[in-house]
């Protein structure tokens, strides 16, 4: 159902601004490696959140 790959989007894209909050917070107390890891997170969650995005819409095209 594409409600549910919408959800699983909008989950990712929460994780990723969470993540990237994180690493922006990490770099302003100089540990860049710390934030390198949550700006690295923060990108997975966001290919992920496209990828339910894309899923989400094939599946509204499917029901049309």
């Amino acid at each position: 159902m594409a409600r549910d790959e919408h959800n699983k989007a909008a989950e990712h894209h929460e994780n990723a601004a969470k993540a990237h909050r994180s690493a922006a917070d990490h770099h302003g107390k100089g540990d860049h490696a710390k934030g390198k890891e949550h700006a690295a997170s923060a990108k997975q969650h966001s290919q992920t959140a496209n990828q339910h995005t894309d899923q989400a819409h094939s599946k509204s095209q499917q029901q049309k």
